[in-house]
Formats: C-alpha cells, sequence, structure tokens
C-alpha cells in the first residue's frame, strides 16, 4: 500500500509499505479522507518538538471498516464509517489517575510520536473507533479537529449570557466558534484573514475583528460594551495573543488557551493592572 512520510524537514516521500496485517481486537480501516492539521504541517516545518522523525503524518481521520479482528464487538460492522481516537493514555500517571486520560502525560498523537493514517488502509484498537453510519466520511475527518474548539468551550463554561472572544479562526477556533454559538453566546471573531473572518460569521460569529493594524483591546472592549469577553478563547500559540487574550478579558473572565506557544511569553506585571 502507498503511505506519505515527512522523512526530514521540509521532505516528503512516497512509501510503499506493506498492508497491515488484522489482529486480535483490531479493525482494518480503508482511509477515505485525511486532515492536514497545523501541527502536520509544523512537522514539515521542521517546528514540532513532539514530533519524532521520519513519521507518517495524519490524525484526523475518514474511514471505512474494511475488516474486523477476533474480540471486536458485533456493533463495529464492515463498510461502517469511522474516525479514530488518535490518542494514547497509559492509565498510570497523574493525569489518568486524575480522570483525565485525554491530558496524559506519556500519550503519543498518531502522526506525531507514532505513524499516523496517511496511506490506504490503518489498523487501530477498537476501543479507539468511532463509528456514525449518519455522517459521510468527509464530515467524519472533522470530528477530531472540531472536538479540540468543542472541548475548549465545555472548559470555558459558555453560556447564552456570556461574549466569547476567538482568536484565531482557522480549524480549531472555527470549532470553538460553532459550539459557542450553538450554546447561544455572542461571539467576537478576531484574525488577519477577512477570508477567514467572512467563514466565521457564516459558522455563528456575531462580530469580527481583523487586527492587522488595528489595536486588539479597543475593538474588543468596544464590541463587548466595554467590558471585556466574559471568556477568551485563545487558538493561535503566539506569544502575543496569550498576552492578549489576558488583556482583553473582562474582570472574574475565563480564559482557555490551546495553541501552544512555542515561544516563551514575556511577563510584565503592569501588562495586568487594568
Amino acid at each position: 500500500m502507498k503511505a506519505i512520510q515527512i522523512s526530514a524537514q521540509g521532505q516528503t516521500r512516497i512509501l510503499d509499505l506493506p498492508k497491515p496485517r488484522l489482529r486480535a481486537g483490531h479493525v482494518l480501516l480503508k482511509i477515505a479522507y485525511i486532515g492536514f492539521c497545523g501541527s502536520d504541517l509544523n512537522t514539515f516545518r521542521g517546528l514540532n518538538p513532539l514530533a519524532k522523525m521520519p513519521v507518517v503524518p495524519g490524525h484526523e481521520v475518514g474511514a471505512i471498516i474494511e475488516a474486523r479482528g477476533e474480540g471486536v464487538p458485533p456493533h463495529l460492522k464492515t463498510g461502517m464509517h469511522v474516525t479514530v481516537n488518535p490518542y494514547t493514555a497509559c492509565g498510570k500517571c497523574p493525569a489518568c489517575l486524575n480522570g483525565r486520560p485525554n491530558a496524559c502525560e506519556f500519550n503519543q498523537t498518531l502522526g506525531v510520536q507514532r505513524d499516523g493514517a496517511m496511506a490506504e488502509y490503518f489498523l487501530a484498537p477498537w476501543v479507539r473507533i468511532i463509528a456514525d453510519n449518519s455522517l459521510g466520511v468527509r464530515e467524519l475527518a472533522l470530528v477530531e479537529p472540531l472536538s479540540v474548539g468543542f472541548h475548549a468551550v465545555s472548559r470555558g463554561g459558555v453560556t447564552d449570557s456570556d461574549s466569547v472572544l476567538v482568536i484565531g479562526c482557522g480549524m480549531i477556533g472555527a470549532g470553538a466558534i460553532v459550539r459557542s454559538s450553538i450554546r447561544g453566546a455572542d461571539v467576537i471573531a478576531v484574525d488577519v484573514d477577512d477570508s477567514k473572518l467572512a467563514v466565521a460569521r457564516k459558522l455563528g460569529a456575531t462580530q469580527t475583528i481583523n487586527i492587522k493594524g488595528r489595536d486588539l483591546n479597543t475593538a474588543a472592549y468596544g464590541m463587548s460594551g466595554g467590558r471585556g469577553a466574559d471568556v477568551v478563547i485563545e487558538a493561535v500559540g503566539r506569544p502575543e495573543t496569550y498576552l492578549a487574550s489576558i488583556s482583553t478579558a473582562a474582570f472574574t473572565a475565563r480564559v482557555v488557551f490551546i495553541g501552544y506557544a512555542k515561544e516563551k511569553v514575556p511577563f510584565d506585571t503592569q501588562f495586568f493592572v487594568k
């Protein structure tokens, strides 16, 4: 079977690999769609410190069950549309023991610390399979990235009385916009790209801010009635957006950081005096 591998910084190659052999407790998937995540792009650029190269990328999966191994529950049938939970949990670290397996200290994400699913076929443990024939395989490839934004909204406790500022309108920010809108919040979307902001409006943002050449504090406070946002969701991962998240937040607001800042965030105590 064919697979795509990121072999080194800025380099990819097509591999000829053996088709995975079916094992007990596993399902063989025929891959239909794979999303190319920002983390995959950073791996290609040599900017992902977690990636172990060479690596086959791909953790946003839309697939069809090709075959079932021994011990797979009967509700998972061949031909079903599925996606894959791309993370692992050791069950022994503090996060796992505290009921937070999603934050496992020793997690290995598909396409990052171990080979992912950007191939013709992929073998996965049945416990990591999420099946839903009401969705197409293309839609299922969007489940993982959208769920990140959905989770951020849940962690932020967004309600229908909140003003929510979402900084960054990529795929992850889009999930936060959709879920906040569904909860009835007033959503302010922030980006430097007008085309992304146009999509944000279609997804439920009631107001948008293109911060290119503008002061975000002034714009955000103006759109939130001078109070600041009740919830700020940061989906970029840059030091300046980390700081902007705090400066645009109202008193007693909730701030959720999704983006991973690769540079040290400067700390200035005067910054926090309002």
